[in-house]
C-alpha cells in the first residue's frame, strides 16, 4: 500500500534523509514497481541498477545480495502497510467509543483510501512472495508469514472488542473472520486487475463491512 502512504503523506521528506538513504529507498522503490509488474524471479539486479542510475557496486553497498533486497523490500511493504492501518483503525476510535462502529469506520475509509489510487492498487509483495516463496531463503519465507499473521493479530484484537458488546449472530471462529479482512483485500486486487476494474478492490472491502455489520447486528427483542 504504498502508493496510499505516499498520497496521505506520512512518509517524511526525502529532504530528511541522507544520499546513502535516498539511494537505497530509490532502489528499493524501482525494484517494488518491478517485481509487482513481473515477479521477483523476473526482476534482475542490473534492470534496478540501470532505471537507478547507480553503479553495480553502489547496489552491493545497500544490498550483499538479490535475497537481501526482498528482505528488505519485504519490511518496507509491511512498515508500510502498518502506517495505513494504523491511520484508518485509529481514527475510527478517535470518532466513537462503539468497537464496532470502529471497525465499520476503519473498513469503509480503507475502501475508500483504496478507490482514491488513481491507477488501481498496484498489488502486494505479500501474495508475490507467496507464488515465489522457492526463490527466497527461510528467513524471508517465516518474515512473509509472520505478515499474514500480523494482519490477522490486528483484526482478531479489533474482532475480541466487538463481541464484548455485540455477540455475533451466527457462530463465527475469530481468527477465521480476522483472516477474511485479508482474503478480501487479496482477493479484491486480483479481481480488479484480471478484470481491469480498479474499483471492486473498494466494493469488496465495503462487501465485507456490510458483512459484519450484519453478522454483529443486535436482534429486536
Amino acid at each position: 500500500m504504498n502508493q496510499i502512504v505516499d498520497q496521505s503523506g506520512a512518509v517524511s521528506a526525502d529532504t530528511a534523509k541522507g544520499k546513502g538513504e535516498r539511494t537505497r529507498d530509490r532502489i528499493l522503490e524501482i525494484a517494488e514497481q518491478a517485481v509487482l509488474q513481473k515477479g521477483f524471479g523476473a526482476t534482475s539486479i542490473e534492470e534496478i541498477i540501470c532505471e537507478a542510475e547507480i553503479t553495480k557496486s553502489g547496489f552491493f553497498y545497500h544490498f550483499k545480495d538479490k535475497n537481501e533486497l526482498a528482505r528488505a523490500l519485504l519490511l518496507r511493504h509491511i512498515d508500510q502497510d502498518e502506517i495505513i492501518l494504523d491511520q484508518v483503525f485509529n481514527r475510527g476510535q478517535e470518532l466513537t467509543d462503539d468497537p464496532l462502529q470502529q471497525f465499520l469506520i476503519g473498513l469503509k475509509m480503507l475502501a475508500e483510501l483504496v478507490e482514491d489510487l488513481p491507477n488501481g492498487h498496484p498489488g502486494c509483495l505479500i501474495a508475490v512472495y507467496c507464488y515465489q516463496e522457492r526463490l527466497f531463503d527461510q528467513e524471508v519465507r517465516q518474515l512473509n508469514q509472520q505478515a499474514v499473521l500480523g494482519w490477522r493479530d490486528r483484526f482478531r484484537t479489533i474482532l475480541d472488542r466487538v463481541v464484548e458488546q455485540y455477540p455475533p449472530n451466527e457462530p463465527v471462529d475469530l481468527d477465521e473472520l480476522a483472516d477474511m479482512v485479508s482474503t478480501v483485500v487479496e482477493g479484491g486486487i486480483v479481481m480488479s486487475k484480471a478484470l481491469g476494474r480498479p474499483q471492486m478492490l473498494a466494493n469488496q472491502i465495503m462487501l465485507l463491512r456490510s458483512f459484519v455489520k450484519l453478522l454483529f447486528a443486535k436482534q429486536a427483542g
